[in-house]
């Protein structure tokens, strides 16, 4: 299938998921979503018509929880991801994963934290991770990250709102922000999902 607009396909796509997110609360595992036709599940599935938005090119279907040494690190999320194949009914993948995001004044503090650990590159990894949550002025966020399997791709960010956000009365507008060169190697991580595609 050729999506008409992807940008505007994947925004959509992401800001659905953002709203699931939102409401499931914060502190969660990664999770994933499968980008299908919505044309294609309304054909399969008459009786979810009234439960799907027949306007949106693509539905994101919640897939199965990571397994549990993905949540702890024993296993890297993108050592799962290069195991990870789709059927040719699904058009892109949509992940969200909660994330620390630091100032660019705090990356000399990670440094310190790695360098006497570079020969070792796990240990280093665990001491940045470590340093990044420890950090002061460090913001929780998630991340999502949505590629077609076309080759569009589109990531985003949500700040968690800080404590007087979060006591707001009015409730808090999800805002969902990007930057430059955002998370690259999660994009072509996800885009490799779709290189072994399965038949069955």
């Amino acid at each position: 299938m050729t999506i008409a607009n992807p940008a505007s396909a994947l925004y959509r796509c992401i800001r659905e998921v953002a709203e699931f997110a939102d409401a499931e609360g914060w502190d969660r595992p990664p999770q994933m979503f499968a980008l299908v036709p919505t044309a294609d599940l309304v054909a399969a599935e008459p009786s979810l018509q009234d439960q799907l938005d027949t306007g949106a090119e693509l539905t994101p279907i919640a897939q199965e929880a990571f397994p549990e040494d993905v949540h702890d690190h024993q296993m890297a999320l993108d050592e799962f991801l290069a195991t990870t194949s789709w059927p040719p009914a699904v058009s892109g993948c949509l992940l969200v994963q909660q994330i620390v995001v630091l100032p660019p004044a705090a990356e000399q503090t990670l440094d310190d934290a790695i360098a006497p650990l570079l020969a070792d590159q796990d240990a280093a990894d665990r001491a940045g991770r470590d340093a990044a949550v420890t950090h002061p002025e460090r913001r929780d966020a998630r991340l999502y990250v949505g590629v077609l399997r076309e080759g569009a791709s589109l990531s985003l960010l949500q700040l968690r709102e800080n404590e007087e956000e979060a006591d707001d009365p009015f409730g808090h507008d999800l805002e969902l922000r990007t930057a430059p060169n955002l998370a690259p190697n999660l994009v072509e991580a996800l885009r490799h999902t779709f290189e072994n595609d399965l038949d069955d």
